[in-house]
């Protein structure tokens, strides 16, 4: 069987929860990390403490290897998961701890604050893991993997521990989206309304920490801080709203680590925290071209769309003054001062003939009943604008036309009907 062949058929099986108990245990076990540390990771976006959690994960290094020691003292033969992730969240809740301290004492800024907890932790757990690893390397097998993750390694009660984890942020996460989303949105004004924001700010980035610090056997806490980022940077490109952001960052979350750690069993030496990260990031940047509103051909492909109708409407607009009809050896006159080439104004009146908006009879161009239409609309828009910003915005009637230009083609029915009224009642007055 071709190689080719035999790869796909055995990705599919790992993929498919069918290549045996030991996969399908490490594909649960991701998959679980990447719905919580979507969800949660968006707060911590939207909240702007990305570098926070970047700080949390590397804090979490000393504690681990604490937890380690602490753990061969009463009898331990080896690197055991609950004292570690003990120990590692302990360590990151200090480091976190550590950074408000700086920034509220001490006044520095909390850039500056995240860098010093940053190096200062990693650096001792560095040198903590070196000391160990120097006195008692007979017992210290695999607590490297907790740096760069190790998730084949996991057991039944790891998955499960890592699972149930995931599910109770999960459902805090939901619960109590609402104080998060106001505390990210505007901490202010979630202070006058009643809420607690100092509490709410530490409990979400005590979530943070939990993620991380149960992370870190799947992905390593190296890479743990772009499983939290990753989902929600992807997921704000395709939405705005905060439930349908949580929701798709938990997808994304969980598709990741889904197919990352099948990716990683089925091809051979391949770590799977990287992978997994590595799946995030391509669907960050597939996103990042595709999505619908915000991605790179969409917003080019809006663009040319609307700069397309600005000069339909444009032209329709000199119509108009025109009195509907133009010969064609006047068209270039009629739209010299728009500065068009005559290539863009052929172009532009097929446009404008295929939807129906001009006829040609002879050698004169004409609007028809729906062309005038939409003409004497986006005039009236004008005029409208016009003396709304002259009249309530003080601006120099010599300085308006370009104001207006931009803004009378985006007009909706609603907005002209209120400067209509606001108009009228401007007048009466």
């Amino acid at each position: 069987m071709d190689d080719s062949v035999h790869f796909w058929l055995d990705f599919w099986n790992v993929l498919t929860l069918r290549s045996g108990y030991n996969a399908t245990l490490v594909i649960l076990g991701t998959t679980s990390l990447g719905i919580a540390s979507g969800i949660v990771g968006t707060f911590a976006v939207l909240r702007k403490r990305a570098l926070m959690a970047d700080a949390l994960g590397h804090a979490t290094l000393p504690g681990v290897v604490g937890g380690f020691l602490i753990s061969l003292i009463f009898g331990a033969t080896g690197p055991e998961i609950l004292p570690l992730l003990i120990g590692g969240g302990c360590s990151g809740l200090l480091g976190i701890w550590a950074v408000q301290f700086l920034v509220r004492h001490p006044r520095i800024q909390e850039d500056a604050a995240i860098g010093l907890v940053l190096s200062t932790f990693f650096g001792l757990g560095i040198v903590l893991l070196s000391v160990v690893q120097t006195s008692v390397s007979t017992q210290t097998a695999g607590l490297d993997s907790y740096i760069y993750g190790q998730a084949s390694a996991m057991t039944r009660v790891d998955v499960l521990a890592l699972a149930g984890i995931s599910l109770l942020v999960v459902l805090i996460s939901i619960l109590l989206r609402n104080p998060f989303g106001e505390v990210c949105f505007d901490a202010d004004f979630a202070a006058t309304t009643g809420w607690p924001v100092n509490r709410i700010d530490l409990f979400m980035m005590g979530l943070v920490a939990v993620v991380c610090v149960v992370g870190i056997p799947a992905v390593g806490l190296m890479l743990v801080v772009a499983f939290l980022i990753v989902p929600c940077a992807a997921a704000r490109l395709w939405s705005v709203r905060l439930t349908d952001v949580l929701v798709i960052s938990g997808l994304i979350g969980g598709i990741s680590g889904w197919f990352g750690a099948a990716l990683s069993s089925s091809l051979p030496n391949l770590p799977t925290g990287p992978v997994i990260v590595l799946v995030a990031g391509s669907i960050f940047v597939f996103s990042l071209f595709i999505a619908p509103r915000r991605g790179l051909v969409s917003s080019q492909w809006n663009a040319y769309c609307r700069n397309q109708r600005i000069a339909e409407d444009h032209a329709l607009e000199h119509f108009i003054e025109h009195d509907d009809a133009v010969p064609n050896d006047g068209l270039s006159v009629l739209f010299s001062v728009r500065g068009w080439s005559a290539r863009k104004i052929n172009r532009l009146m097929r446009r404008l003939q295929a939807k129906h908006f001009v006829q040609r009879s002879s050698s004169i161009w004409s609007l028809t009943p729906k062309g005038r239409s939409r003409g004497l609309t986006i005039q009236r828009n004008h005029r409208l604008w016009t003396q709304y910003l002259i009249s309530h915005a003080d601006i120099a009637a010599n300085h308006v036309d370009w104001s207006v230009d931009q803004v009378e083609h985006v007009l909706s029915e609603d907005l002209v009907a209120q400067l209509e009224d606001q108009l009228r009642s401007g007048a009466k007055s």
